[in-house]
């Protein structure tokens, strides 16, 4: 069966955030334990991980996944690609490199961060090889079909994608108005809501709603959440038809 693991729900800064102290029945609640945001969609014949969060690797042995198709990556912020070195012994268990797909300005971002993904390495040496590729508006991973589409996070372009009928929209300001088009009737939505404040680059929870309710989805799922959101409680005040994603959430397609 085809479906999305939510690896992570967790802003940048990942959830419980160093430097910051907080109560006790908040940290005895697992779903708010949030690594960095990063989406696994599995299927018929593959997997294609969206974006390299710097936990990737937990992230993957948590869900017992031994192997990845191919990797979209959304943009190049830290909390998206640090992960990336741990795509190695995939690279190392298949013999080639991993297609990457990425904006032009993303993969400045990944060979200026890994240029060893791409040098020539001693003899020995087990490195991570990285087969870097535009971002097409169509293209096939693990037997799906997956759309692409720009949205703005802050000043910068980022990727949106549509897999049948779910959605996936993280790190987002605004939704530039010829993507609108791809994002009517979905059954499933995974949406920016940072904080409970205005944020300059990312939707935050009233707009988030707000978007919710223009796309109209059946479901929508709330992700890149900060400690702002204790998860019970916050879900309890929350529209009928929205709730807060984490880690491990499954969404079948």
């Amino acid at each position: 069966m085809a479906e999305v693991v939510v690896l992570g729900s967790g802003t940048s800064s990942g959830v419980p955030t160093l430097g910051f102290d907080y109560e006790a029945t908040f940290l005895a609640e697992p779903k708010n334990w949030r690594t960095r945001p990063s989406i696994l969609i599995v299927g018929p014949t593959g997997r294609l991980l969206v974006d390299c969060a710097p936990e990737m690797r937990l992230q993957l042995l948590r869900e017992r996944v031994t192997d990845v198709e191919s990797v979209l990556v959304t943009h190049g912020h830290a909390d998206h690609i640090m992960g990336m070195d741990d795509l190695r012994g995939f690279c190392l268990r298949t013999g080639r490199p991993m297609p990457v797909y990425a904006y032009p300005d993303t993969q400045e971002d990944i060979r200026r961060v890994f240029p060893y993904g791409f040098a020539a390495g001693r003899p020995g040496l087990l490195l991570p090889r990285f087969d870097l590729r535009d971002v097409p508006e169509i293209f096939e991973a693990g037997g799906l079909t997956v759309r692409t589409f720009p949205l703005i996070h802050g000043t910068m372009p980022v990727v949106g994608l549509r897999v049948g009928d779910f959605a996936y929209l993280t790190d987002v300001s605004e939704i530039p108005e010829p993507s609108w088009k791809h994002l009517g009737g979905l059954d499933t939505l995974v949406l920016d809501a940072v904080r409970y404040r205005p944020h300059p680059n990312h939707f935050h929870l009233a707009r988030a709603l707000e978007v919710a309710g223009l796309i109209g989805a059946r479901a929508t799922y709330l992700t890149h959440l900060s400690h702002d959101f204790d998860h019970h409680a916050t879900e309890s005040t929350l529209p009928d038809g929205v709730r807060l994603a984490y880690d491990g959430l499954r969404i079948p397609l």
